[in-house]
């Protein structure tokens, strides 16, 4: 920490703010459906009916949730891999371990929260299914970004889009099994085999190369 920053207070959080962090906190915890507003207001703190004042429901709410998730993708989950280390592949693996970590945290009971609310969710809020899906696109996006930086390493002819999408694939079937065993073996040995494909891909380029 700043020494000089130590005895600055942070700003309070608005009570807008404060009802999407505890949504997002409950919707992880317990679901969409299973969260009620009045378990929101009171992890908020704010007094019953302020929720209503910034949203018209808990599906507006949800919303926002989402929105903000589009927004954190970048500063909380892509960009800690990509400080974690220069190589375009190891930073997949840097991100792949950051989940591991969440997972570690909670003895494998939440998962990834997008994951959760598109099963929860996407066939019955036709928006936040759209905000799921851009969440999903955005992150794939990223993981590709880095594949494409990794040149020749990988085959001339991949697809690194959908090899992106692939990783995604393996993360949120990884992550499912986890909390189903309770253990976090699960997932582990998913990505241990896609490292062994990623160990393929790269054979398979240094042997372009040779050629």
């Amino acid at each position: 920490m700043d020494p000089k920053k130590a005895d600055i207070p942070e700003e309070p959080k608005s009570t807008r703010d404060r009802l999407i962090d505890a949504a997002m906190r409950l919707f992880v915890e317990n679901g969409f459906e299973a969260t009620g507003v009045s378990a929101i207001l009171q992890s908020a703190g704010v007094r019953s009916g302020s929720l209503y004042y910034f949203f018209k429901s808990k599906e507006e709410l949800l919303i926002a949730v989402l929105e903000r998730y589009v927004d954190l993708l970048r500063p909380v989950i892509l960009e800690p891999a990509e400080a974690a280390t220069d190589d375009a592949v190891e930073r997949v693996f840097a991100l792949l371990t950051r989940y591991r970590s969440f997972l570690e945290e909670t003895g494998c009971r939440h998962g990834c929260p997008i994951g959760n609310l598109a099963l929860e969710i996407s066939d019955h809020h036709d928006t936040a299914r759209s905000l799921v899906l851009k969440n999903f696109d955005n992150w794939c996006a990223g993981v590709e970004k880095w594949l494409q930086d990794a040149g020749d390493r990988l085959p001339r002819d991949l697809d690194r889009g959908e090899l992106a999408r692939f990783v995604l694939t393996v993360m949120e079937g990884a992550q499912m099994q986890a909390k189903a065993e309770k253990r976090i073996e699960a997932y582990d040995k998913s990505v241990a085999q896609l490292r062994s494909y990623f160990s393929c891909l790269e054979q398979i380029a240094r042997t372009e190369t040779k050629s």
